[in-house]
């Protein structure tokens, strides 16, 4: 469906970008006050459950001659990735349990989201710009 296309690209791309700035940048620009609007904590937690919804959508429904589930693997799966890492950032700020091997994915996934907000947002643009490349 083209709408999941859509919002795969617009969702990777939001996403992309909530990972790779920082959280408490200010410098008093216009861009500063978009970002703080983007940084409320129930957004990011919303923003990341419908990035990984359309994510999983992605891989179940397929452009019109698109191959079915390669043919958007790798949006789908950054778009997943992506939106698994502003929920888990959401649920470490609100839980104050600590689980066996909290600290292992704390580490995989809070160090490395720019890694996963760089390749979300890359995964966008180039599902943008190359809508029929096989994987994108």
């Amino acid at each position: 469906m083209i709408q999941f296309y859509f919002l795969s690209i617009f969702l990777n791309a939001l996403t992309g970008y909530l990972l790779i700035t920082e959280k408490d940048q200010e410098d008093g620009t216009l861009e500063t006050v978009f970002r703080f609007s983007l940084q409320n904590e129930t957004l990011r937690l919303v923003l990341g459950i419908l990035t990984m919804l359309v994510g999983l959508l992605k891989i179940l429904s397929s452009v019109e001659g698109d191959i079915p589930v390669i043919g958007d693997l790798v949006p789908a799966l950054a778009g997943i990735g992506a939106g698994f890492v502003l929920v888990y950032e959401y649920y470490r700020s609100r839980a104050g349990v600590d689980f066996e091997g909290s600290g292992k994915i704390e580490a995989i996934l809070t160090k490395q989201r720019r890694l996963a907000g760089t390749i979300a947002l890359a995964s966008a643009a180039l599902h943008f710009l190359f809508p029929q490349v096989l994987l994108l």
